[in-house]
């Protein structure tokens, strides 16, 4: 990280090179933010500039050097100063959505079309001929999607480029800039939370200097010496948890030899488990064998066998005399669980129950009998079973699937089920892999394992981006060939029913459309969430006996159907869906002896979908995915921890959360309650960071 400034640096500024010596005052940062016109003042508590210390932390998204027209490469992040020769706006197709302002602009060395979203009131605030600075992407040689803007007195083709602030109507990031210059004086106020020591061993300037750098100075170098503030403090929290979870709960042991679990494992299963498959049930076998809880994360590619490593999780408490429980978000996903583990049960005389909000009164009395007696060992569920109602007998195993679906007090209420003074083992799967980045951020209270390796036999799956009708009726053609050799396919849609606000296929039209159009020689079935129970299950099973050929769904299909006839799949609109869900979608083919085909309906031009129909890897699409949303929500909305974050960007800061992480395990070993007089300030900026949520 550049050092190359300090807080010696702030005596360039005069009116603080001529204060008297004194101590920070913190609590002169929580002075109210005066901005005037009345409209600004609006608009700045409309970004959350309440108070000075709101300002100070409203860090410039953009700075440095700006770079020529000429200079720029296609996929870079930069910033121009160029000149307003032509702007207009042009209506989006999308239903609902404001237009889009595209200004034709251009330096000294060349000419390029900048497109401004949400923002229409820009057609009447840049007219021709002013001069702005424009940070953003670099989408193509003469294209650029900006992500701040603000005017400059600079020369169109300028080498200097003033801090762009996030701002918006109402409020200019020039005029943040302003306030920010007329608050300079309040850097010497913030308080620096790391003993020097630490700043010493790690190269790292002060709060102060790295403020004024942030907005005044070296943009990036400031910024990421306050990002390192915020990762650290982060790590800490989640390695605190970690901790106070394995000295707080205490689980049953499950330590004695495998039995039922290794006949399962090693005769009973129809296929080999994979090198991955036998990593994991090792770890979870170590974890499982001590009396502290586990807390493991299960991520697999599509298709990687996780419920095999979960069913053995399960086993191993069935084998000790204790319960296990597996719970799904959905009931569909439940369903398909259940009859999956029906499937690689090791013999009829183990039973297992379904358990979930359709289930009849009669059988739900009956399953909750024998739960509290312990007749029954093993359950699948979904949010049922942490109902108060249900009470277990000895619930030792847990395994949460598509964990991120679920909040934390849910994950509380199964923690109950086991009983006074016990957690049950957890073990929580997900099919969407979660890049380290991400899992450092976000689930650094659980240990991870990874299943990367395929079982054998699985088809590899060729996907196109296709659009226009021509295109349309030559991939119909493609599914008639399928169907008509005896396969299947499925067609997804991105809503239930048509809506006049949302321009996008819905499935209850598109199986209408379908059915008596390009497949009405064939067996269509509709499934979607707000089908009851009884017609959803009608709707599979004539799907998965193949007494259906074409299955037209929501993502309801998501996660859990196999059907290995299923060679191919259209999604319709596929630009609404994130890269990780439509790789889930596409993993509900290729699942059984023949290649497999998915379509993907969007434009061409679309980042994410060029990933999916280049890569296979669910892994990489992760990397890909968290690179392209930066700060967006990978994992579900306050799951990913990213948004939390005001100087920290991910993943282009992932070495920054490594060294994060190291540094706040080496301060947790060295004093773990934070009880040096030294550690005081930011011990109690982690008792802030802790009354907050936080994803695990």
């Amino acid at each position: 990280m550049p050092t190359a400034f300090a807080s010696r640096d702030l005596l360039s500024h005069a009116a603080l090179r001529d204060a008297p010596v004194r101590w920070p005052r913190p609590s002169a940062l929580e002075t109210p933010l005066t901005v005037k016109p009345a409209k600004a003042a609006d608009a700045a508590r409309a970004l959350g500039l309440h108070t000075v210390a709101d300002l100070l932390a409203h860090l410039p998204r953009g700075g440095g050097e700006a770079r020529t027209l000429a200079a720029l490469t296609p996929g870079e992040v930069a910033s121009v100063v160029v000149e307003v020769r032509s702007i207009r706006s042009r209506p989006v197709r999308r239903r609902g959505m404001r237009p889009l302002v595209e200004a034709t602009v251009a330096d000294a060395t060349g000419v390029m079309k900048a497109a401004f979203f949400n923002q229409p009131w820009l057609e009447r605030r840049y007219a021709p001929g002013t001069r702005l600075i424009l940070h953003g992407d670099v989408q193509g040689r003469d294209r650029f999607r900006v992500r701040s803007h603000a005017p400059t007195d600079e020369a169109a083709g300028g080498t200097k480029a003033m801090a762009v602030y996030r701002a918006t109507e109402g409020i200019s990031s020039t005029q943040i800039a302003a306030l920010a210059r007329e608050h300079r004086h309040a850097v010497a106020d913030a308080v620096e939370r790391l003993p020097g020591r630490l700043r010493a061993a790690q190269g790292l300037p002060d709060v102060p200097a790295a403020l004024t750098a942030a907005h005044f100075g070296d943009h990036e170098s400031g910024r990421r010496r306050l990002a390192f503030d915020e990762l650290l403090v982060d790590q800490v929290v989640q390695l605190r948890l970690r901790a106070a979870r394995r000295a707080a709960l205490r689980a049953v042991a499950l330590c004695d030899p495998p039995t039922l679990s290794a006949a399962w494992r090693d005769e009973q299963l129809p296929f080999a488990p994979t090198g991955d498959q036998h990593r994991a049930m090792d770890e979870v076998d170590a974890d499982l064998a001590t009396q502290r809880p586990m807390q493991r994360l299960l991520m697999g590619e599509v298709g990687s066998g996780k419920t095999v490593v979960a069913l053995h999780a399960m086993l191993r408490a069935v084998e000790h005399g204790r319960q296990a429980a597996l719970m799904a978000p959905t009931e569909t996903l439940a369903e398909q669980h259940f009859a999956t583990v029906q499937a690689l049960m090791p013999g009829a005389n183990l039973s297992v129950a379904l358990l979930t909000g359709s289930t009849p009164t009669g059988r739900r009395a009956d399953l909750l009998g024998k739960l509290a007696s312990g007749e029954l060992a093993l359950v699948v569920g979904t949010h049922a079973l942490i109902e108060d109602a249900v009470t277990f007998c000895d619930l030792a195993v847990a395994v949460v699937d598509e964990q991120h679906r679920f909040g934390v007090r849910q994950r509380v209420a199964l923690d109950a089920k086991a009983g006074p003074g016990l957690a049950p083992h957890v073990l929580h799967m997900t099919a969407t892999p979660i890049p380290r980045t991400l899992r450092l951020a976000s689930f650094g209270a659980l240990d991870v394992t990874a299943l990367r390796e395929l079982p054998r036999g699985r088809r590899p799956i060729t996907t196109h981006v296709a659009s226009g009708e021509r295109e349309r009726e030559r991939a119909y053609e493609r599914i008639r060939e399928e169907l008509r050799a005896g396969r299947q396919a499925f067609v997804v849609c991105p809503l239930v029913a048509e809506s006049e606000v949302l321009a996008a296929r819905a499935a209850t039209a598109e199986f209408e459309r379908l059915s008596a159009g390009a497949f009405r020689d064939f067996d269509v079935v509709l499934l979607h969430g707000r089908l009851s129970s009884r017609a959803k299950a009608q709707a599979m099973e004539a799907f998965a006996s193949g007494g259906a050929d074409v299955l037209v769904a929501t993502t309801v299909i998501e996660v859990g159907i196999d059907v290995p006839n299923a060679t191919v799949m259209l999604v319709e609109d596929a630009e609404r869906y994130g890269i990780s869900q439509l790789h889930q979608l596409r993993g509900r083919v290729g699942r059984g002896k023949h290649d497999a085909l998915c379509l993907l309906f969007g434009p061409k031009e679309s980042p994410r979908l060029r990933a999916l129909a280049e890569h296979g890897d669910g892994f990489a699409l992760a990397e890909i995915d968290l690179a392209l949303r930066g700060e967006g929500e990978l994992t579900g909305t306050r799951q990913s921890g990213l948004a939390r974050f005001r100087a920290a960007r991910l993943p282009d800061d992932a070495p920054l959360l490594e060294r994060a992480h190291a540094t706040a395990a080496s301060l947790l070993e060295a004093d773990p309650d934070l009880e040096g007089p030294e550690h005081a300030l930011l011990a109690d900026a982690l008792a802030a960071a802790e009354a907050g949520p936080v994803a695990a």
